[in-house]
Order: C-alpha cells, then sequence, then structure tokens
C-alpha cells in the first residue's frame, strides 16, 4: 500500500512515518503541502493519505480539503485543535477520519483502518446511490418510449414494454437504448400526445 503524508513539520511526519513502518509499512512518501502539490500526490498514485496539519488556518484546511475532493481516496487528517465548521468542512470534503489532538505513533494504524474501511463504506454507498439514481432515470425513459408506443400505435402498456423488449433482444441492445432511440425519433417526426 502506498501511503502519502501531507505535512510541512518533519517532526510531526516522523511520528506519522514511525507508526507506519511499525505496523509494517514501507511505501511511505512524505509531500510537503507547497507548490503544485495536488497533482505531484495525483501522479504518485497513493492508496492513502495522511494529512498533519497541526494548527491549520482556514485558507490551509480550504487548501487540504481541495486535495481530498481531489484525489479520491481514504485521507485521515490530524490537527491539534478544531471547531464545528472545520470539521463539517472535512466531512464534507470526504475526509474519512478526521483526529483532533492524537497524534501518537500507536494510533496512527488504527486510524488508518479506520479511514480505508469508511472510504469503502462511502464509496459502496455512493455507488449504490448512482446505481439507483441510474435506474430511476431508465425507468423513466422506457416508461416515455411506451408512452409514445400506447399513443402512436394504440397499444396498451404491457404490450408497449413487450415491443420494446422484443425489439431490445432482436437488436442485442439495451432496452432503455431503444427507449432512448425511440424518443430521439420521436422528437424529430413530431410532438407525441
Amino acid at each position: 500500500m502506498r501511503i502519502v503524508i501531507i505535512d510541512d513539520s518533519g517532526l510531526r511526519a516522523t511520528v506519522l512515518e514511525e507508526g507506519l513502518r511499525e505496523a509494517g509499512y514501507d511505501d511511505i512518501q512524505i509531500v510537503a503541502p507547497q507548490g503544485a502539490f495536488v497533482a505531484r500526490l495525483e501522479r504518485m498514485a497513493p492508496d492513502v493519505v495522511l494529512m498533519d496539519l497541526g494548527n491549520p488556518s482556514r485558507d490551509t484546511l480550504e487548501e487540504m480539503l481541495v486535495v481530498s475532493r481531489a484525489l479520491a481516496k481514504p485521507i485521515a487528517m490530524f490537527v491539534d485543535r478544531s471547531d464545528d465548521v472545520m470539521i463539517g468542512a472535512a466531512i464534507d470534503a470526504g475526509v474519512s477520519a478526521y483526529v483532533v489532538d492524537g497524534l501518537r505513533k500507536e494510533r496512527v494504524k488504527p486510524i488508518l483502518d479506520l479511514a480505508i474501511r469508511r472510504f469503502n463504506a462511502f464509496a459502496r454507498m455512493q455507488a449504490e446511490l448512482d446505481e439507483a439514481k441510474t435506474a430511476l432515470a431508465d425507468r423513466r425513459t422506457i416508461d416515455k418510449a411506451k408512452t409514445i408506443l400506447m399513443s402512436s400505435r394504440n397499444l396498451s402498456e404491457p404490450d408497449a414494454y413487450s415491443l420494446l423488449r422484443t425489439t431490445a433482444m432482436n437488436q442485442g441492445r439495451r432496452i432503455v437504448d431503444v427507449a432512448e432511440a425511440l424518443i430521439t425519433a420521436s422528437s424529430l417526426l413530431g410532438p407525441s400526445s
């Protein structure tokens, strides 16, 4: 597993690195949050990112949250102090673990495991949500195509669906693709009722 530590304080990064090495991780890189470091991080392709911000200013926190959104990887953020606004911003940006005043090398492995598990759980939920939205959009498209067929061919709803399904099977296409083609053709040929 490739782990990147974002830290501008060598001492604090050393604590994280020691905790990771003691936990058996050896592909560890430390990056200072300077210059075009987000692009550098993307090229490194880390599996997990640990951000050690100490006492972050609002600007620093915002910059780190941009990193979180850009990478879409498990991210654990260590800070010395925080408030509700900072915590909310970190959660909204997708930070998997937000640790206040908890930088000790023996805590690094459990926090890393937590960040990975939370990220994976969130990614699964996001994938399920995206799948449900796609299914709903497909259902609406198919319903619209059935309405067009019912109106233009004087078919019942089951017969309209059957015609869509049979056409999709005969053409080796998905039913939603046939429905989209029908809707497009109908809009080109004239208004549907």
